[in-house]
């Protein structure tokens, strides 16, 4: 979870700054495949370091999805129309414009 103390944010923004102007998807790859790479070499490679690292992107992943890209999506089926029948039943749900 990326909700962490303030003081702790400005510690660490302090320490890697980068230019997000110029980045691009191969940029962030290598940041953080390189931050990743370094949590590795300073824990060492074991099943427990794995288990954390990928539990953390996977959780990044998730939340970036749940934060960023659902509204947005919410957002373009209400401004071009659902692809999905309106008032379609899945799974026993109901789907209603409350639930998007």
């Amino acid at each position: 979870m990326p909700y962490i103390h303030p003081d702790m944010r400005r510690q660490i923004d302090g320490d890697n700054v980068f230019d997000v102007t110029a980045l691009t998807s191969g940029d962030l790859n290598y940041i953080l495949t390189s931050l990743v790479d370094s949590m590795i070499d300073m824990r060492g490679l074991s099943y427990t370091t794995i288990n954390e690292i990928v539990g953390v992107l996977e959780c990044m992943k998730l939340e970036l999805y749940r934060r960023v890209a659902a509204p947005y999506e919410d957002q373009k089926r209400r401004e071009n129309g659902d692809v999905y029948k309106a008032g379609g039943t899945y799974e026993g749900h109901y789907i209603t414009e409350e639930d998007a």
